[in-house]
């Protein structure tokens, strides 16, 4: 798997347009959602910058990306639609996940865990 990682500094005035194109439910989901290898794409606000985003893909390979950013006429149409959204983006990179990790703050048992999640109806694995 691999993410690829863009910062995009978007308009004021186009900030609804672009999140509704790259967010949850997005043209930009929909645009990859059939094609090998996509699994994903996460929107990220910055809180103190709110016309900074982070979007992250997330592919099998980068290859998947590229095949389907060339068999895609659907694409240049979203790309141009970005241009005019957007004052700068930059590909910031692609990464690799190399492990993945939950941590929990530091003072609470097992236990505890256990009892929470039992709560809230949800499993825990040991």
């Amino acid at each position: 798997m691999v993410e690829i990682v863009w910062e995009v500094i978007v308009k004021e005035d186009a900030r609804g347009q672009f999140e509704l194109a790259y967010g949850p439910g997005s043209a930009w989901g929909e645009l990859f959602a059939g094609r090998p290898g996509f699994r994903g794409i996460t929107l990220l606000r910055d809180v103190n910058r709110p016309r900074r985003y982070l979007t992250i893909e997330l592919w099998e390979s980068a290859a998947d990306r590229e095949q389907a950013i060339a068999e895609g006429a659907a694409y240049a149409a979203l790309e141009a639609a970005l241009a005019g959204w957007a004052e700068s983006r930059v590909e910031v990179g692609t990464f690799r996940a190399l492990a993945e990790a939950t941590v929990r703050p530091r003072g609470r048992s097992e236990r505890a865990y256990a009892r929470e999640a039992a709560r809230r109806g949800r499993r825990t694995i040991r």
